[in-house]
Formats: structure tokens, C-alpha cells, sequence
């Protein structure tokens, strides 16, 4: 089994170590696009060529699925690319998690970079999963990129920044950047008022693997089992390449440096 994933740089990393807890042996295409990062600030036309430039890099790897472990492609790109690559190739999006912090009641916050915020993919989302539930929508200007470059003190100041735009009786958070994911604690630890009951966080990276294991009519592995490990393939802005140094700085890139490059 082989499995794609697609991002503009490692907030991928995410829903590729969730695929690599759910099937260790598979084997996994990283593409994105750190020489067009941030991904953010452009033009929908501009983030729909450069995620149909990812995808195509990891097509021809001949991947069983592919995942767009990418927020702002899915909003803006995500037609584009399933009209590509489907049916030949499952293609699956990367949703924020509204409806399930929904559930609980609110208010809830979502996180996001200011291109996903307030555009017309989220509130369809709040529209439909949300009604009737406090919603705030809170751009995070700058994280994305500082999650990016692993920049810690550049990440603080942007979790720190956000914060202060988040009430502080929310029940739940949304994070609708995959990179934001990488940071969860950060993020906890800077919106979590002490002696409050602990706030619901809301992630995509395990729904999503989940989502193309289903796609594929292939099952995880139960925890216990054993089985051969996967390969990692990892190509950035078209160019095959090893992990970056800075998805190391992550758990979850730790977690994928081990797996051995891929065959074939």
C-alpha cells in the first residue's frame, strides 16, 4: 500500500505519522511546496496551481490515496485537484473538525490562517455543523510560517498573539491548519485559563488518515500487531529530497525519520 500526502510545507507531518500509527507498512509520499510557502497570503488561483504541482510530483509515484493534509488547499484547490486524480485516485481533504466541537456546545474557536478565516469554505462549515453554537473565528497570522521554520520563539509569539484574540470561556478549539497540529501543546498551554475546566481541542490528522484507509477498503492494524515498516519517499517543490530539518524539531517528524526510503 502506498499513500500520498500533500501540503504547501510539514503540517503534513501530522496525518503522515497518524497513517503510520493506523499502518506502519505502508509506504508514504510527502510532496509540498516549501520553495511557495506560506500558501496563505496568495491568490486562490495561485494556491490551485501550486497543489495541482504537489499532487502531480506525488501521482507519479502511483500512491493508492492521496491526502490533502493542507486547510487552505482544501478550500481552495481541493475541486481541482479530485476533477485531476479521481476516480483513478481517491483524493481526500482535510476538514476542520466544526462538527464534532459543535457537538459539545459552545462558545468554540477556530483556529486558522487568515485565508481560511472568514472565507466562504468556513462559514459554509459553521453554516451547517454550527448552527445555533457561538462560533469565533481566529486568524493566526504568522504561525503557519513559524511552525514552518520550527522557529520557536516566532511560534510563542504567534500562539501568544492568537491567544489574546481567544475568549477565555470557550469549551472547545478547533485547529484549521494542519501546522497548527504540530504545536497543540503550545496552543494549549497559552488558551487553558488555570483552574478552568480543560478545553476541548479538535484535530484533522486522525479522521483524515482514517478517511483514506476507508477510501482504499483497507483496514488498520490493531495496535499489537506487528509488520513490516513502509518506505518514505519525501519530495519537496518537486524535488526528491530527505526529511527536513526542520520536521525533526516535531514529535511526528521524529516518529517518520526511522522509516526507510521508499522502493520504487
Amino acid at each position: 500500500m502506498k499513500i500520498a500526502l500533500m501540503d504547501s510545507g510539514i503540517g503534513l507531518l501530522a496525518a503522515a505519522a497518524a497513517m503510520h500509527r493506523l499502518r506502519p507498512d505502508a509506504d508514504l509520499v510527502l510532496s509540498s511546496d516549501p520553495d511557495g510557502m506560506p500558501w496563505g497570503p496568495r491568490t486562490p488561483e495561485d494556491v490551485t496551481a501550486r497543489a495541482l504541482a504537489c499532487v502531480r510530483a506525488a501521482a507519479a509515484h502511483r500512491p493508492d490515496a492521496l491526502i490533502v493534509a493542507c486547510n487552505t488547499a482544501s478550500v481552495h484547490a481541493l475541486p481541482a485537484l479530485r476533477a485531476e486524480l479521481e476516480p483513478a485516485l481517491p483524493v481526500i481533504g482535510t476538514v476542520p473538525a466544526i462538527k464534532p466541537a459543535a457537538a459539545g456546545g459552545g462558545p468554540i474557536a477556530i483556529w486558522a490562517t487568515p485565508a481560511t478565516t472568514g472565507s466562504p469554505y468556513q462559514r459554509r462549515l459553521i453554516r451547517d455543523f454550527a448552527d445555533g453554537v457561538e462560533v469565533i473565528e481566529v486568524p493566526c497570522p504568522g504561525l503557519a510560517d513559524a511552525v514552518q521554520r520550527a522557529d520557536m520563539a516566532a511560534i510563542d509569539a504567534a500562539v501568544a498573539a492568537a491567544a489574546a484574540r481567544t475568549p477565555r470561556d470557550i469549551r472547545a478549539l478547533v485547529l484549521g491548519c494542519t501546522h497548527y497540529e504540530l504545536v497543540a501543546e503550545r496552543i494549549r498551554a497559552a488558551v487553558q485559563p488555570p483552574g478552568a475546566p480543560p478545553i476541548a481541542f479538535h484535530e484533522s490528522a486522525g479522521a483524515v488518515a482514517a478517511q483514506a484507509l476507508r477510501r482504499i477498503g483497507a483496514d488498520p492494524f490493531p495496535p499489537d500487531a506487528v509488520a513490516p515498516a513502509g518506505g518514505l519517499t519525501v519530495i519537496l517543490s518537486g524535488r526528491e529530497a530527505a526529511l527536513p530539518e526542520a520536521a525533526l524539531a516535531y514529535a511526528e517528524g521524529g516518529l517518520l525519520a526511522p522509516v526507510t526510503p521508499a522502493r520504487g
